[in-house]
C-alpha cells in the first residue's frame, strides 16, 4: 500500500491542477485509468502490452497516460483475487480530492 500512496503522490505532480472544476476532472480521468488498469490486470493483460492496450479504449486526454507505467507496478503486485474487491478507483479518486493545491 506504501507503493501505491507513493505513486499516487507522484502521479499528482505529473497533472497540473489549476482550478477546483480542473481538479475534479483530472482526479475522475485518473480514477479511470487506476479502473482500467485493475481491470486488465484482471484480464490477464500483461503489464508489459500494458499502455498499448489501454490507448486502444482510452476514455481519457493522452496526457493521462503518463501516470499507468507509475500505477501498475504496485496494482499488477497483487494477486488478481486480492483486486477483485477493492475499489482502487473510487481510492484513488477520494486521495486525489483531498489533496490541496
Amino acid at each position: 500500500m506504501l507503493r501505491f500512496s507513493l505513486a499516487c503522490a507522484l502521479a499528482m505532480t505529473a497533472v497540473p491542477v489549476l482550478a477546483e472544476t480542473e481538479k475534479e476532472i483530472s482526479c475522475r480521468y485518473q480514477s479511470d485509468v487506476v479502473a482500467a488498469i485493475k481491470q486488465a490486470r484482471l484480464d490477464r493483460i500483461a503489464e508489459r502490452k500494458l499502455p498499448e492496450v489501454l490507448a486502444e479504449n482510452a476514455t481519457w486526454p493522452e496526457k493521462y497516460n503518463n501516470i499507468i507505467p507509475i500505477v501498475a507496478p504496485s496494482i499488477y503486485e497483487k494477486k488478481r483475487r486480492e483486486l477483485r474487491d477493492e475499489d482502487l478507483a473510487g481510492w484513488w479518486r477520494e486521495q486525489c480530492m483531498a489533496l490541496e493545491q
